[in-house]
């Protein structure tokens, strides 16, 4: 046992392609053809199903939330097929967070549907990590979404299929199908002709 933990765990720290069910967590459902390059971040992975084809690049954070201090959620995060995931990406759940078939998810995205408290004077004065966990409802990312370099997903926003989020934009408000939005907050710079 030792030897082949031993081995496990050499093999990994050079960056080795998690491709065996073997070496995960148990998830809800995972589909075939499914890629993580480690390290990565699972928690909750009882309430995560993947689609097939899926492809997540290093330090991918996927945590469904089932408690936080005293408080306890019932999360899920749906992710379908065709969906890739490049490097740093951070999806933080509570409620949940769909995402349709063929998105690509660029470097350092960060989607969540909470947040640390609420925007009043008595939740300031609590320091944030002692805050309780809000949301104000579910992330819905339609089909065939591309969400470039950096960009931010919050609580509440559903994202229309065959939309473009440009690099660094913060999404706080529902985006329609065959758009294309950049900026803070994101705005609408161009709707795709169909």
């Amino acid at each position: 046992m030792k030897k082949i933990s031993y081995f496990l765990n050499n093999l990994l720290s050079k960056g080795a392609k998690i491709k065996s069910r073997l070496l995960l967590p148990k998830f809800k459902q995972i589909g075939e053809n499914f890629q993580v390059d480690y390290p990565f971040n699972i928690v909750g992975a009882e309430n995560i199903q993947i689609g097939t084809n899926f492809v997540a690049r290093k330090n991918l954070k996927l945590r469904a939330f089932v408690s936080f201090h005293e408080q306890r959620f019932t999360p899920t995060i749906e992710i379908g097929n065709n969906v890739s995931i490049e490097t740093d990406c951070h999806i933080g759940c509570i409620d949940k967070i769909s995402i349709g078939n063929g998105v690509l998810i660029a470097s350092g995205v960060y989607i969540s549907d909470h947040s640390h408290g609420s925007l009043n004077y008595d939740d300031v004065e609590i320091p944030p990590l002692k805050r309780v966990l809000s949301s104000k409802g579910p992330v819905i990312i339609d089909n065939n979404v591309w969400i470039g370099e950096r960009a931010v997903i919050l609580a509440g926003i559903t994202i229309g299929q065959c939309s473009i989020i440009g690099a660094n934009a913060v999404v706080t408000k529902d985006i329609p199908p065959y758009s294309i939005v950049a900026g803070v907050p994101a705005k609408i710079l161009k709707t795709i002709p169909y």
